[in-house]
C-alpha cells in the first residue's frame, strides 16, 4: 500500500531525523584506549532464509541474525560500531543497565552513528544473563527501517557464578521478514492469564465511537518467518542426544509479532525470563514470548525422534517459524503435533510470598487507541498524550534511590509488550493476580487488562519507556523518565 511520505513527515510522528535535539556522533568521538573487543558493521546485505527466499535488508556483520556477543559481568567492554549505510543509525543494548549516552536511544541523548561513520563505545555489561542488541530508529511508514530490518543479535553476559545444571546451550532468535501493511490481523489474543476488565472495555468503546476514522488503522503482517535466519526445513537441525539437558535461550526479535513455541513430547523448564533467574522454575508445555522478550528454559531430551519445534500458528509455522530437533540415530520426516491449550501466566514463576515491597510513589497510566488518527495509522495515547519527538514529552520526573510502582491500564484490545530501558523491574500484579520475585524488562499487557510493576530509580539519566511493537511506539506509545 503506498504511503504519502510528505503527509507522514508533516504528522511529526515519523522519521527519527525530524526535530530531534541530539547530535550525530563522529568517528573521533568516544575514543577509548583499549582495543575493541567486538566490531559491528551495519550494512545492506542479503539474508538467505531458504534457497528460493533471499531477502535484501540491513544486517550486522553481513549475517542474519547478528553475531552472538558474549560479555563478562562487570568487565568493561569496548565495541566499535561502523555504519556503512546512507542514513544515521543506532544500536540499542536491550536489557542492560548502562548510561544513557551508550544505551542506543536518541530520545535519551545517545548520539547517532553518522552515515559511513563510526562510533566507539565502552560500557560495563550488567546484569548477567540473556540480553540482545537491535536498532532503535523510528520507522513510521517505512518498512525498510527500524526493527523491520535484520538488525537483531543476541547478547549473553556471563554470570560470575553459574551453577551450570545443563549439558549445553542453544541460542534461538525468532524473527519475521518481508513486512507489508494490511487492515487487521489474526494474532492470538486469548493466551494470557486473566480476564478482561469491563470499565476498560467501556473506555475503549467510547474512544472507538468518538474516532473520526471508524475503521481500524494499518497493521503490519509478514510473509516469511525464521529461526536463526532460516525457514523451517532449511539450515541445520538442532542435533541432540538422548538424556541431554539442553538450555535453550530464546529471543523474540520481532518488530511486532507475539510468538509461541512448542516441542512435541517435551516440556520446557523455565529458569529465566529476560535473562533474570525466576524465583520458581516451572515446567510448561508451551512458551509465549512478546516482542523483545527472552526465555531461558531447560529441555530434557527423553523422547527420541525427529521433531519440529515451532509456533502454534499453522500458517506461521508453514511459512518458516520452526526448527527441526533431531535425536542422534533418528531418521524420518520431522513430526509436529499441537499441544493442549495453555494460558501463559507470569505469576507462576514468582515467589510463594507475594507481599511486595512498599513503593515510595505510584504512577498510573491509561492506554487508549485512536483508530486511524494519523494518516491511516492508529495513534496511541498515555494518559491522553501521544509522545512527541519535538518536545520529548510526556516526561516524568523520578528521584534517585526511590522505588516506583507503575500501573498500566489497557483500554484497547491489543496486547502490548511494555519495555523500560536501562532498568529491570519486578512484577507486582499480572492478569489480576499478585506476584513478587519476577524480574523483567519487557512484560505483555493483555487487551483490556492491567499490569503493575516496580522499579528502583538507580541508574541516573533519561530513560525511555515504550511499547516494543514498532508500529505502536512510532505512533505515540512512548514516554521518558528523567531523574530530578
Amino acid at each position: 500500500m503506498p504511503i504519502d511520505r510528505r503527509c507522514l513527515l508533516a504528522s511529526g510522528a515519523i522519521l527519527s531525523l525530524v526535530g530531534l535535539r541530539t547530535r550525530i556522533a563522529s568517528a573521533a568521538e568516544q575514543v577509548v584506549t583499549k582495543e575493541a573487543d567486538y566490531t559491528l558493521r551495519i550494512a545492506n546485505g542479503l539474508a538467505e532464509l531458504a534457497p528460493d527466499h533471499i531477502v535484501s535488508t540491513i544486517l550486522y556483520n553481513g549475517q542474519f541474525p547478528g553475531p552472538l556477543l558474549r560479555f563478562k559481568e562487570g568487565q568493561r567492554t569496548v565495541v566499535d560500531v561502523y555504519n556503512d549505510t546512507d542514513t544515521p543509525e543506532l544500536v540499542h543494548w536491550h536489557g542492560q543497565m548502562i548510561p544513557s549516552d551508550v544505551d542506543g536511544a536518541a530520545e535519551e541523548g545517545t548520539p547517532y552513528i553518522a552515515p559511513h561513520g563510526m562510533r566507539r563505545i565502552s560500557f560495563v555489561p550488567k546484569p548477567s544473563g540473556f540480553r540482545f542488541y537491535h536498532t532503535h530508529l523510528v520507522a513510521g511508514g517505512d518498512l525498510n527501517r527500524g526493527t523491520y530490518t535484520g538488525q537483531v543479535g543476541p547478547v549473553y553476559i556471563e554470570p560470575k557464578n553459574d551453577p551450570g545444571a545443563y549439558d549445553r546451550e542453544v541460542f534461538l532468535v525468532l524473527k519475521e521478514c518481508q513486512p507489508s501493511f494490511s487492515r487487521g490481523g489474526d494474532m492470538a489474543m486469548d493466551f494470557l492469564a486473566g480476564e478482561r476488565i469491563k470499565d476498560l472495555q467501556t473506555i475503549g468503546k467510547k474512544a472507538d465511537d468518538e474516532a473520526q476514522e471508524k475503521a481500524k488503522g494499518l497493521e503490519v503482517g509478514y510473509d516469511l518467518f525464521s529461526i536463526n535466519g532460516k525457514m523451517l526445513g532449511h539450515g541445520e537441525p538442532i542435533r541432540v542426544k538422548h538424556g541431554e539437558r539442553v538450555l535453550f535461550h530464546m529471543l523474540n526479535g520481532s518488530a511486532g509479532e507475539i510468538r509461541s513455541l512448542a516441542l512435541p513430547g517435551h516440556t520446557f523448564r523455565v529458569v529465566a525470563l529476560d535473562g533474570n533467574p525466576v524465583a520458581t522454575p516451572r515446567d510448561v508445555p508451551v512458551l509465549w514470548l512478546g516482542t523483545a522478550e527472552r526465555i531461558s528454559a531447560i529441555v530434557e531430551m527423553k523422547h527420541p525422534g525427529v521433531w519440529i519445534m515451532g509456533d502454534l500458528a499453522d500458517d506461521d509455522r508453514k511459512r518458516g517459524m520452526g526448527i527441526v530437533v533431531e535425536y542422534a540415530g533418528a531418521k524420518g520426516k520431522p513430526q509436529w503435533s499441537k499441544p493442549k491449550p495453555f494460558r501463559w501466566d507470569y505469576t507462576q514463576f514468582g515467589k510463594a510470598d507475594t507481599t511486595p515491597v512498599k513503593p515510595d510513589d505510584t504512577m498510573e497510566f491509561l492506554i487508549v487507541k485512536h483508530n486511524g488518527a494519523v494518516n491511516g495509522f492508529n495513534q496511541w495515547m498515555l494518559n491522553g498524550e501521544a509522545f512527541s519527538m519535538e518536545t520529548m514529552k510526556p516526561m516524568y520526573r523520578v528521584h534517585e534511590g526511590r522505588r516506583y510502582r507503575l500501573k498500566f491500564r489497557n483500554a484497547s484490545d491489543d496486547i502490548h509488550p511494555l519495555h523500560l530501558h536501562r532498568h529491570s523491574f519486578e512484577l507486582v500484579r499480572a492478569g489480576g493476580r499478585p506476584t513478587a520475585g519476577v524480574i523483567k524488562d519487557v512484560v505483555m499487557l493483555g487487551g483490556f487488562q492491567e499490569v503493575e510493576f516496580d522499579f528502583v530509580a538507580d541508574n541516573p539519566g533519561r530513560t525511555l519507556f515504550h511499547c516494543h511493537q514498532q508500529l505502536h511506539m512510532d505512533f505515540g506509545f512512548m514516554a521518558l523518565f528523567d531523574y530530578a
